[in-house]
């Protein structure tokens, strides 16, 4: 028996997917607020900023709720581009580029029974080896002409200690270790891609190597000052 033909019945069209809204009320880490305060304060040093404006944005920015909210403290700000949710930083190598820094120390600095400072507005080579023998050695980059943006510090100490010091708003890297010592550096990422990269090696055997960045310290304009020194 023939079975009856029924019509067929049109295919009905299926609705556009509705666009998601962007999370613009995503809520803000305190990780996020850090780094918008990282960029006030080095627009106070610079001098993008009064102390009176600085000081009302950074009320604000720890009263923001959300992404959103921290956005207008930056906006007229050249780092704003580099604040988003995730965070971003330029990509800073372990280890220096090949032929960037010479293998002889352009400065030895060397303490054996005793101590050494390094600070001030002095002069960065591009390689310095230090040397603690039952001694302490400081080194304070804060305030420090930088005229090479790679530049590595070869740390020794033996019942020692070595402390490092460097502005907020450079990169810091450290290889090394400690044999029944201690052999520490906190990692740092400037956002600036024309800010020194400071790496620190080292061992220390039964002795004490740091280096971390000193708060509230930074090298105002880097672009400027690098290429300034490197003849650009």
């Amino acid at each position: 028996m023939d079975l009856e033909k029924r019509p067929t019945q049109p295919e009905t069209a299926q609705p556009e997917p509705t666009p998601q809204p962007q999370p613009t009320g995503l809520r803000a880490s305190d990780a996020e607020r850090d780094r918008v305060a990282d960029i006030l304060r080095e627009a106070l040093a610079e001098g993008r900023l009064t102390a009176d404006e600085h000081a009302e944005r950074i009320d604000g920015v720890y009263r923001a709720k959300t992404v959103a909210e921290l956005q207008p403290f930056v906006q007229d700000l050249p780092a704003t581009g580099e604040f988003g949710p995730q965070g971003t930083s330029r990509s800073v190598p372990s280890r220096p580029a090949d032929g960037a820094v010479p293998a002889v120390a352009d400065e030895n600095l060397v303490a054996v029974f005793s101590s050494s400072v390094r600070k001030g507005r002095w002069r960065v080579g591009r390689r310095t080896h230090v040397y603690a023998i039952f001694g302490n050695v400081e080194i304070d980059l804060s305030e420090a002409l930088f005229e090479h943006q790679q530049v590595v510090i070869k740390a020794i100490s033996v019942f020692g200690n070595v402390e490092i010091q460097v502005p907020e708003n450079i990169s810091l890297r450290g290889s090394g270790g400690g044999v029944l010592g201690n052999f520490e550096v906190d990692t740092l990422d400037s956002r600036d891609a024309d800010a020194p990269v400071v790496f620190v090696d080292g061992i220390a055997v039964l002795g004490n190597i740091e280096a971390r960045p000193k708060r509230g310290r930074l090298i105002g304009d880097l672009r400027h000052r690098m290429h300034k020194h490197l003849g650009h």
